[in-house]
């Protein structure tokens, strides 16, 4: 039973692999099904049943490596009682007990039933990692059979019988609601059936997608569109501009960083923005709901089925315990299905027309309602020493608090650092985006030690060794993709490297972006990736998570940024938010340190430095300091 979501990060694999491990069992003879919403399934490091943050791993680890041992011993009593021998005469292997001086051999099926009655033993010893014959391994990823074959099952794809659909317009503009609306020229739509307002706008309920949509094209509303009409990118970044003179939150203080300042014998200082971002998903937003005389029921796909069952219930007033939460596979998350508003929808409509009803969102819905990665600014200034090396540091960053999320220390040896986060309300809806507020950060802080190291005039590499004396782990990963990608070696002609080293979700990872910059802009040719994430599960996964934090920490530095204009988002489709193309994603090779360390994340510790890798890169081969993302030349 899976309490995390498998969204392509490879959960279910990983995750069966714990258990088969102790177990002595293949994983494919493993039948993994999505646990429904329950306190007994929260994910120990949030104490809440979700998924991100890289940790379903790293939270499931030990618990689900104790289950398998636990069960193998049960099963191992229960042939033992069987065959009225010693239990240290048994052993387990490939599914069955073996009674090694007779050879005899019982399956699992068939042990079971008297298993399940044997007390779990109170202590077990897990494997050493030599012992272990499935972990650190690259097996097949069990969902890749139905995935090519079409029978995974997506939110989008599920039906009920007298299930109707709806589409649901909502107010451009953030903030704004439903002043008055004219429902006769939707309901003269064939197929459209009812047409009924909910707290976020206005559905369209009708038999099928199609209708619905086109229900919603001739639904004729007036909006209030509330104080925000006026809103656009540049108040936003404005207001974080403004705020960069104001303090804010500590978030890291050691020594005493002001008084470097006045022993330096230089002073660097520098100003670094990101722009906000949209999630993408490659399925657009979708919930079915259901709401009957026992309860009500949604299905859809979700990082947070605690959430969605605390919306379902409240929207739908049915009593917590009588919400049940079907959990789907997810056509894409990035953070974006941790919310929960496509529940509150789909609900609300389902109590309205009294059926069961699939509301579906748009590629334009999902762009311009989503929440956002915020937009976000930083100011850093460093106080070196005579050789260039870094005394003291200060740091402050500034956005909506999504954006301090994930924040990191530097690792750096620096004697004097101070940090801060200044919160920036701001109407625009932020969200949980892959890697959240360390993806930012990394930008700033590993560009700007790239400054520091040319201000020192010293090698970008070498620099950043010589600082982390004190970081075994992010020394080594630097230095691993400092080799593999040649550093010490010229690069190809036309191309210049660069390179950041950053530590997130208990993972450390280093990259080094080869490039060239022409008449086309900036291509990325190459990324060298090295990750140390303590023990492994199954590296082939661990390799896809750090090409996916390329490919889309990459897509984000070179192409994406949202626009607001008049309150709203004017983005709507992949035509006018492009990103990462097939044809410009670069070469990615990725070097995974042993380790016996405790596992970290994978899912989002890829893409934090590739921005500044890339940044870095394009300094060197123009002499022009990016400060900006989406990368900005000139």
């Amino acid at each position: 039973m899976i309490n995390h979501s498998e969204m392509g990060q490879g959960v279910s694999t990983a995750l069966a692999t714990l258990v088969a491990e102790e177990l002595e069992a293949d994983p494919d003879r493993i039948g993994v099904e999505f646990a429904p919403a329950d306190e007994r399934y929260r994910n120990p490091l949030f104490n809440e049943q979700s998924t991100g943050g890289s940790t379903s791993v790293r939270g499931e680890w030990e618990r689900l490596s104790l289950a398998g041992a636990r069960a193998r011993l049960r099963l191992i009593e229960a042939a033992a009682r069987q065959w009225d021998v010693p239990p240290g005469e048994c052993i387990a292997e490939a599914g069955a007990v073996v009674h090694r001086p007779s050879g005899s051999r019982l399956g699992y099926g068939a042990l079971a039933p008297v298993a399940a009655r044997i007390a779990p033993p109170p202590e077990v010893t897990l494997k050493e990692p030599e012992q272990c014959r499935l972990l650190g391994r690259g097996l097949p990823r069990l969902d890749i059979p139905d995935m090519v074959g079409g029978r995974t099952v997506y939110g989008m794809d599920v039906s009920l019988s007298g299930m109707r659909v709806a589409t649901v317009a909502r107010c451009p503009v953030f903030g704004g609601r439903v002043k008055s609306f004219d429902r006769t020229a939707a309901l003269a739509v064939a197929g459209v059936e009812q047409v009924v307002e909910i707290g976020r706008g206005v559905a369209v309920v009708a038999r099928d997608t199609w209708a619905a949509l086109r229900g919603r094209d001739a639904l004729q509303v007036t909006w209030d569109f509330g104080p925000c009409e006026r809103l656009d990118s540049g108040a936003v970044h404005a207001r974080l501009a403004a705020a960069l003179d104001h303090p804010g939150a500590v978030r890291q203080s050691t020594g005493h960083a002001e008084q470097a300042f006045a022993r330096a014998a230089r002073i660097v200082e520098a100003e670094y923005e990101t722009a906000a971002l949209a999630h993408g998903t490659l399925e657009p937003m979708n919930c079915l709901a259901r709401i009957a005389a026992d309860g009500c029921e949604v299905w859809l796909g979700t990082q947070s089925q605690e959430g969605s069952r605390e919306t379902a219930a409240r929207v739908s007033g049915v009593p917590l315990e009588r919400v049940q939460v079907q959990s789907q596979t997810l056509g894409g998350g990035f953070g974006r299905r941790f919310e929960t508003d496509m529940v509150e929808e789909a609900v609300a409509t389902a109590k309205a027309i009294g059926a069961p009803v699939q509301v579906v969102w748009t590629r334009a819905d999902d762009f311009r309602h989503d929440h956002y990665r915020p937009a976000f600014v930083s100011r850093v200034r460093a106080a070196l020493d005579a050789d260039g090396l870094p005394l003291g540091w200060i740091q402050r960053n500034c956005g909506q608090s999504a954006a301090g999320e994930g924040h990191t220390d530097l690792g750096y040896a620096i004697p004097h650092i101070h940090s801060e986060f200044v919160a920036v309300d701001s109407p625009v809806p932020q969200g949980a985006w892959r890697a959240v507020g360390a993806g930012q950060d990394a930008f700033a802080v590993e560009s700007f030690i790239d400054e520091l190291a040319h201000a020192a005039g010293k090698d970008p590499f070498e620099y950043r060794r010589a600082l982390l004396l004190n970081a075994p782990r992010k020394r080594a990963v630097l230095e691993l993709a400092a080799r593999a990608a040649g550093w010490d070696e010229a690069a190809p002609a036309g191309r210049y490297r660069g390179i950041a080293v950053y530590r997130s979700f208990g993972s450390y990872v280093a990259q080094v972006a080869e490039v060239s910059v022409g008449g086309v802009g900036v291509r990325v040719h190459r990324v060298v990736c090295a990750i140390d994430c303590g023990r492994t599960v199954n590296p082939d996964i661990i390799r896809a998570q750090m090409e996916g934090g390329v490919a889309m920490g990459l897509s984000a530095a070179l192409k994406e940024g949202v626009t607001i204009e008049h309150g709203r988002v004017i983005q709507g489709s992949f035509a006018d938010y492009p990103i990462l193309s097939f044809a410009e994603m670069p070469q990615v090779e990725v070097h995974i340190a042993a380790s016996a360390e405790a596992p970290g994340g994978v899912g989002e510790p890829g893409l934090p430095p590739l921005a500044p890798a890339v940044a870095n890169a394009v300094a060197a081969a123009t002499g022009l300091r990016p400060r900006t993302l989406p990368l900005r030349l000139g």
